[in-house]
């Protein structure tokens, strides 16, 4: 199953094998990995390795430790960029007009591609959104309804590489987006201009038109960066 390493930096030798036979099909999500001691035996390498690589799989949201069970290689992925794109943004002094550039990439080719896979049930779910965002009084709920809205058009790209980027740099974004929606609301008519946005996206949407929703979804982010963005 594995193969001895040998290396200056052993640890990063072992993620390798973990993440081919990941790749490749041989691990799966939710198998249950070797014990330490079977590793060792497997790779030939001591224990601190094993754990050193274990500890680094876990931080990066590929493996789980099970209190009793052992190790896992985990079967749900969505939270595992988060903690990646925390550390990359803290270590370099990332700014808030970036991580809002990196969302403009990702989402305007994103509203095109949902544009052409969204069925009837996803698009029901962006309906009681956006029924939930024109109705809801309290500022925090209007911005969890525009979190979900945004994040069920990614999930209707039927892309999880898609929807596991964005979910990580939305979860960047959270506290931009409140000060931005402020920003946004105290200029008379905006609250307006915010609904039509979402609206024509909708719209776009539910005509299955790829064209008109990444230019919605182009003009919506476009605004909020206007707002967002150091002055």
């Amino acid at each position: 199953m594995f193969s001895p390493v040998k290396s200056t930096k052993v640890y990063e030798q072992v993620i390798e094998q973990f993440k081919t036979m990941i790749a490749d099909g041989t691990l799966k999500k939710g198998d249950r990995l070797p014990s330490e001691r079977e590793l060792v035996s497997q790779l030939g390498v001591s224990r601190a390795s094993i754990r050193e690589a274990l500890s680094a799989l876990q931080m990066i949201g590929f493996v789980e430790a099970r209190h009793g069970e052992g190790n896992f290689i985990r079967e749900n992925f969505e939270e595992s960029l988060i903690d990646p794109f925390l550390l990359i943004f803290m270590l370099n002094g990332s700014n808030k007009e970036q991580i809002l550039e990196l969302r403009r990439i990702i989402e305007v080719e994103t509203a095109a591609i949902a544009a052409e896979k969204i069925n009837n049930e996803e698009i029901e779910k962006l309906e009681e959104c956006l029924n939930g965002l024109l109705e809801a009084q309290d500022e925090v709920l209007k911005g969890k309804y525009d979190k979900e809205f945004h994040y069920n058009i990614a999930k209707a790209s039927k892309n999880i590489l898609i929807v596991n980027m964005l979910n990580a740099v939305s979860s960047l974004m959270d506290a931009f987006i409140t000060e931005a929606r402020g920003k946004i609301l105290m200029v008379e008519g905006n609250k307006d201009v915010l609904m039509n946005q979402h609206s024509a996206l909708l719209k776009a949407l539910k005509n299955h038109d790829p064209k008109a929703a990444s230019k919605a979804m182009r003009e919506h982010l476009d605004l909020i960066f206007e707002y967002i963005k150091d002055r």
